[in-house]
């Protein structure tokens, strides 16, 4: 059975493999896997994801968000099957056909996931990108749109907000993986970051969310342990509370 600990994906947000490494070493037994994003990937290589692999107990989530051709991406993801990571992302875009060819590119060694509607993204900046108002004012209905292509194209989940997590698992089934960005714990003190669309950990799981992805909550806490701890605490009294007949969260 799950721990709390176990639902908490952290993004090792910063430039430098010893940043990282570090982060690693204090967290790995905290936290159930490490996302590397861009900017680390692309400073380090691959040579980090396989420090990780053999030196920490929690698993990778390549967060590179893919987006270009079918073919290309098909090999890009060939290349990713081959790091021995657990999940990694490609942006549902414009084509089924891209989500599909992420998928075979997969050969089934990583769980791909298609990115929804980024959550530093409201309403207001869909409009600028040129979405029909009707649209750009429903987030969920678009977030819903493109899980939609995300699961006919063979997708294991997709990234979404805690705000859609429910709904995502109320029309594609329990084990289509919501993955959840934009959390912030209930002891933390609200402070503006680029993030619009956020949820606590308690929300998060009490709406279906699979993963919480929580990096600044600990990365910048005076104790990165005993704050992934509390989190993790957070998280497991949402999962009791749950099980309960008209639980309230």
């Amino acid at each position: 059975m799950k721990q709390g600990k176990d639902h908490i994906i952290f993004p090792l947000d910063v430039p430098e493999d010893k940043q990282a490494r570090r982060l690693v070493a204090l967290l790995h037994e905290h936290v159930g896997m490490f996302k590397v994003g861009l900017e680390l990937f692309i400073r380090t290589g691959p040579g980090l994801l396989e420090w990780i692999g053999a030196h920490a107990a929690a698993g990778i989530f390549l967060d590179l968000k893919l987006h270009d051709i079918p073919a290309t991406v098909r090999q890009a993801m060939r290349g990713v099957a081959d790091l021995n990571v657990s999940l990694a992302t490609v942006h549902c875009g414009e084509s089924r056909a891209m989500l599909a060819a992420a998928v075979e590119g997969s050969q089934g060694k990583v769980g791909v996931l298609g990115v929804t509607v980024l959550t530093s993204v409201a309403a207001a900046d869909l409009r600028s990108a040129g979405y029909a108002t009707e649209i750009a004012a429903d987030v969920q209905g678009l977030v819903l749109h493109k899980a939609a292509m995300a699961k006919a194209a063979g997708c294991r989940g997709v990234v979404c907000s805690g705000h859609e997590a429910a709904a995502i698992k109320a029309r594609f089934g329990t084990d289509f993986l919501a993955v959840t960005p934009g959390i912030r714990p209930g002891w933390e003190a609200a402070e503006k970051d680029d993030q619009q669309r956020v949820v606590t950990p308690a929300m998060a799981i009490a709406q279906g969310a699979d993963y919480l992805v929580i990096g600044r909550p600990i990365r910048t806490a005076a104790d990165p342990v005993d704050a992934a701890r509390r989190i993790a605490g957070e998280i497991e009294a949402a999962m009791e509370r749950s099980k309960r007949p008209n639980a309230t969260f």
